[in-house]
């Protein structure tokens, strides 16, 4: 695909409107359900997060994104790994998350993306990978590989979160510290291209190569803003909601409890289950 002659050009994205509307009809219809059902807080955030990834997504954030503007990148892929996340995951019933988890290939990666260094791992690879110039550049020409760059940046998005979300069944709750360390390693480990752009001396991408016709930023200097976005949103962030947990655990002693519900228990007897049928483990003996 060639780039629009406008900055602001439109562009239907038909894909990401079709999911959208999918997910906005798929959540209603499973929440209506006995047992299953939303409450008004969880529906404001689940609705929240389906409007911030329809405005990373679709025009003119994406367009932008892909053809004319670093800084508009390091937006969008803020967007979709900070916020929308957190947003769709506590915007979801327990029960239906409990669900969606619950076949064997979801939950063994959930039981790895969980624990903090497989987790701080998986983001930075997609960070770094996403970003390099080939990758940057085939998102420029290609709709079909900008969408999925877009999927496999928001799943990473998901793995950020994972590990202090305990909203997931079966997933081992960290204490606050804990919570807020990994946080901070977060903010800092998958961000340090951003010290790259923010010294380069040259522009390291040709799609952003538009002197002057984006709000009259030079490519460097795009770069450069680019580069101190992506770093202090990223500490302001994380780094605001680790200090949340820390204090709510230092003013509220419930909060260094780790709370067991019944969707827990009920994961971990599933995988027991699994491990007897794996291993070949006898079961219970025969009734004559």
């Amino acid at each position: 695909m060639t780039a629009a002659l406008h900055p602001f050009g439109w562009h239907l994205h038909t894909f990401w409107l079709l999911a959208l509307a999918g997910l906005v009809v798929g959540y209603l219809s499973v929440t209506r359900r006995r047992g299953w059902e939303a409450t008004t807080r969880q529906r404001v955030l689940f609705v929240s997060g389906v409007v911030v990834l329809a405005g990373a997504v679709t025009w003119p954030v994406a367009d932008v994104a892909a053809h004319w503007l670093l800084l508009a990148l390091v937006l969008q892929r803020l967007l979709l790994t900070l916020t929308v996340p957190p947003l769709l995951v506590l915007g979801t019933p327990r029960p239906v998350l409990a669900r969606m988890t619950r076949p064997p290939v979801v939950d063994a990666i959930l039981r790895v993306v969980v624990r903090p260094m497989p987790a701080v791992a998986i983001v930075t690879v997609v960070a770094v990978g996403t970003l390099t110039t080939g990758a940057v550049g085939l998102a420029a020409r290609s709709d079909v590989a900008r969408v999925v760059i877009e999927l496999v940046v928001l799943a990473s998005g998901f793995v950020l979160w994972a590990p202090v979300l305990s909203e997931l069944p079966g997933a081992r709750q960290l204490s606050a510290l804990g919570r807020g360390a990994y946080l901070i390693v977060q903010s800092i480990v998958p961000s340090f291209l951003s010290i790259v752009w923010i010294f380069a001396r040259h522009s390291l991408y040709p799609p952003y190569e538009h002197t002057g016709k984006v709000v009259g930023l030079s490519p460097l200097l795009d770069q450069q803003l680019a580069g101190f976005l992506a770093k202090l949103g990223t500490i302001a962030v994380l780094w605001t909601v680790a200090f949340v947990m820390m204090t709510r655990a230092q003013t509220d002693p419930s909060e260094h409890e780790e709370t067991l519900t019944w969707s827990d228990v009920q994961r971990e007897i599933e995988r027991a289950e699994r491990r007897e049928r794996r291993h070949g483990w006898p079961g219970p003996p025969a009734t004559p």
